[in-house]
């Protein structure tokens, strides 16, 4: 069985989604923002950063295998199951690109975008700079998906899911997706996906 401490957010609804599309069954902790469980002692046992999403997955022979962090989380699912990584090395390949440009550019470029912008006074200067940055990868992947359904060029992947649970939630960043109407249809094509509907079922 597959443990999952998560909350609904862009990274903490990227694993629900990906356990639902490989039709894995899984236990579902939720831990609401701000929560004080954050810091406990049980919880920063499994995760030292105190941060959603974690997995520990016992099967039941073995020790159970705990991952944090939300990339190495679907990348784990992806090589234990057998799916969502891409059915050639091609697009495998392609997979780890694009994951980890969502892990390492557009996940945090987004998120400082939304945090400066909320605050009460914020620099115009630093706002600017991650607005900038995310739009620029936002552009990347709209010209990706121009030449390609999905963005290892073959089928649906966990490439996909990282980047849909911040695409979806651009508007914190103060970025509008009718700029970007490719992303805007890819948005709404994943949304309609049976895993998706019953991940975000279970989240709410």
């Amino acid at each position: 069985m597959i443990e999952v401490f998560t909350a609904s957010t862009p990274n903490g609804i990227k694993v629900p989604i990906a356990l639902e599309e490989l039709g894995i069954p899984y236990r579902l902790h939720k831990m609401p923002m701000g929560s004080p469980e954050y810091r406990s002692a049980e919880f920063l046992q499994i995760n030292p950063n105190g941060k959603i999403p974690v997995i520990r997955h016992d099967d039941g022979g073995n020790a159970p295998v705990t991952i944090f962090e939300s990339g190495a989380i679907l990348l784990y699912l992806a090589d234990s199951f057998g799916g969502l990584a891409g059915a050639t090395a091609a697009a495998r390949g392609q997979t780890l690109s694009w994951l980890f440009l969502q892990v390492a550019g557009l996940g945090p470029m987004m998120g400082n975008a939304a945090h400066f912008r909320s605050l009460k006074s914020p620099d115009p200067y630093t706002v600017g700079r991650f607005h900038g940055e995310a739009n620029r990868y936002l552009g990347l992947i709209e010209a990706r998906l121009r030449d390609a359904e999905w963005l290892n060029g073959e089928t649906y992947s966990i490439a996909d899911i990282a980047h849909f649970s911040w695409v979806r939630s651009a508007a914190y960043a103060g970025i509008d997706l009718k700029d970007f109407p490719i992303l805007e249809a890819w948005v709404q094509k994943i949304e309609k996906r049976d895993a998706t509907r019953r991940a975000f079922a279970k989240l709410a």
